[in-house]
């Protein structure tokens, strides 16, 4: 308020124009009174009850501004403690006995525990050296809930959170940070979790139709707007678009972040690629694919709706370009991952689809048709709509993550590679029992037809990583998670794609036991060396060990037969079992915007 009458008399706005007389008014000696005074008076005695009278108004009007803002946020503070009063009771009362996937007290065992934030802090190396090229940051990003679930929840419903160990001169930092969404945000102020899981929240017929209905309510209440502000977590993978860096999760738009000099993360905000329909784009894959030659980015989202799936790039200065709508995909396909080549995308439209009205069955809208017939999808890269797209059937094709896909014989052959699920109906809610085996199929592009396949391996593999320059192109390694039951990454192996056997595996490392490792990323010893051997460089990885309570980020030979240590540092917090990682460079790092 006093601002505002302050303001009022600003000389600016309280000096109007008047006679010449009163302009010219020199005060006289002894305070006399002139007739130049007295016509100065005669006009500002006016000027002052008009601004006396504005000033009460004024007052006034905030005051009851004031009451208002106060009967407003009373009423919204009732309303979201009716809200919390009823999520409390759809807890206790209506939920179903939780089922161990949606379990907190069992997920959150082992290194699936979430941990808190930590600052940047200096590191130790306790074995080896670390390598120059690694100067740089490695980014993993992960699920880890900022509050202890009330009622059921899923591995995947996590806050996003990044773990960086930041390097420079042999030197390393460590920090854990959430990435600022707007539902943690949002979270975070109320104290709270409110946004509901797909994967989780719909538990039983009773519960499920109650937490629809308090969903509404609370969109309707203005409590959280997820139409303009989307509810993702941004909790799966790290990328590079645009010049720029992002956290991504396939539920909503990437956020941008950044790694700063100090090894510190800041969230900068939900980013749309300067889309032309910003109100249709609402999400996309967290695995877009980079061009490495190009830098353009190719990406895809899915839709409850038709078209049901949008394929789409951004080029190489971060702008969106128009959608590739793929109306032959008759049902919401979960496409987790898919594949590029120098002049093709390739889908896998798989068993598990979503399905909304299965939520008013009390179960969650992610399904899995074993009947269905899961088939791949072949469309030019720079297509401009869906007359350039084939599919073919590939009978128990159903993807986990891709590897790499590349043409061959002039561009008549496709060649892909992939994590397949082969018991696909443990996918959403077995994982202790999911078995993903790596598999390789050759693709006829002049006869659309599947000429062989063939699995690489019988141990069960996830989280592949290759040399990032070769995106697209062929290549022979192929460095990958071996998991043991129940979902416990045990090791690490290498696999050789131009051995012709079933057993391409060529190097191995197991953690020993009680220890659990996360993705790995290979890092070249030369990156900007086109001669170089596509094996020489590192294995970068984060490794937990239960028996010790320590974490550590070891580096390895990539070309070892026994992926030898070259490196390991110790890190002053625990790194949980997470999703999918990014090493940039220090030259990179300095060219982000």
């Amino acid at each position: 308020m006093d601002s505002l009458i302050s303001f009022s008399f600003h000389p600016r706005f309280s000096q109007p124009k008047v006679p010449s007389k009163a302009i010219i008014f020199q005060p006289k000696k002894n305070n006399i009174i002139t007739n130049e005074l007295h016509e100065r008076k005669s006009f500002h005695e006016p000027l002052k009850k008009l601004i006396s009278s504005t000033a009460e108004k004024i007052k006034l009007k905030i005051n009851q501004t004031s009451v208002d803002d106060h009967h407003q946020k009373k009423k919204r503070s009732l309303l979201q403690s009716t809200f919390k009063s009823l999520d409390d009771f759809i807890c206790d009362f209506l939920d179903l006995p939780l089922r161990p996937h949606i379990d907190p007290k069992i997920i959150f065992s082992g290194n699936l525990a979430p941990v808190d934030e930590l600052p940047p802090t200096a590191c130790d190396v306790v074995e080896g050296s670390l390598p120059s090229c690694l100067d740089g940051a490695y980014l993993l990003n992960g699920p880890n809930p900022q509050f202890k679930p009330r009622g059921p929840y899923h591995l995947f419903d996590g806050d996003g959170m990044i773990h960086m160990v930041k390097i420079n001169g042999g030197k390393a930092t460590f920090c854990s940070r959430y990435i600022k969404t707007y539902k943690y945000m949002l979270e975070r102020d109320l104290g709270y979790p409110i946004i509901p899981s797909p994967f989780s929240s719909f538990n039983g017929v009773m519960a499920s139709v109650a937490r629809v209905g308090l969903i509404v309510a609370r969109v309707v209440s203005g409590e959280f707007n997820p139409l303009i502000n989307g509810y993702g977590t941004a909790n799966t993978s790290v990328t590079v678009i645009g010049g720029k860096l992002y956290a991504l999760g396939e539920n909503d738009l990437p956020y941008e972040i950044k790694a700063t000099s100090d090894g510190d993360i800041i969230t900068l905000g939900r980013r749309d690629f300067y889309s032309a329909a910003p109100e249709e784009f609402l999400s996309m894959t967290a695995h877009p694919k980079i061009d490495p030659e190009t830098g353009e980015a190719f990406a895809f989202r899915y839709h409850i709706s038709p078209p049901r799936l949008r394929f789409f790039r951004i080029d190489s200065h971060g702008k969106k370009q128009l959608d590739v709508p793929i109306f032959s995909m008759k049902r919401t396909t979960l496409i987790h991952d898919f594949f590029v080549t120098k002049n093709y995308a390739i889908f896998n439209d798989v068993q598990m689809f979503i399905s909304p009205c299965e939520i008013l069955k009390g179960k969650p809208p992610m399904r899995i048709d074993l009947a269905k017939m899961p088939r791949i999808g072949v469309i030019k890269k720079y297509a401009k709509d869906e007359r350039e797209l084939w599919w073919v059937d590939v009978p128990g094709f159903n993807i986990s993550h891709a590897v790499n896909a590349w043409e061959e014989d002039g561009g008549d052959t496709l060649m892909v590679v992939a994590a397949n699920h082969s018991l696909v109906e443990h996918t959403l809610e077995r994982l202790d029992l999911a078995e993903v085996k790596m598999e390789e199929i050759r693709i006829s592009v002049k006869m659309k037809e599947i000429l062989s396949r063939r699995q690489l391996s019988t141990i069960i593999l996830d989280m592949p990583a290759i040399h990032p320059a070769y995106v697209g192109k062929k290549n022979t390694y192929v460095y990958a998670t071996q998991v043991a039951p129940p979902m416990i990454n045990v090791g690490l192996v290498k696999i050789d794609l131009s051995l012709s056997s079933n057993d391409c595996v060529v190097a191995s490392r197991m953690y020993g036991p009680g220890c659990t490792g996360n993705e790995p990323f290979f890092v070249p010893r030369e990156p900007n060396d086109p001669n170089g051997d596509e094996d020489d460089g590192f294995v970068v990885v984060y490794v937990h060990d239960e028996n010790t309570q320590e974490s550590k980020f070891l580096v390895m030979d990539a070309k070892s037969p026994t992926l030898e240590i070259v490196a390991a540092v110790k890190l002053p917090g625990r790194v949980p079992t997470a999703f999918h990682g990014l090493f940039v460079s220090e030259s990179q790092l300095n060219k982000l915007s």
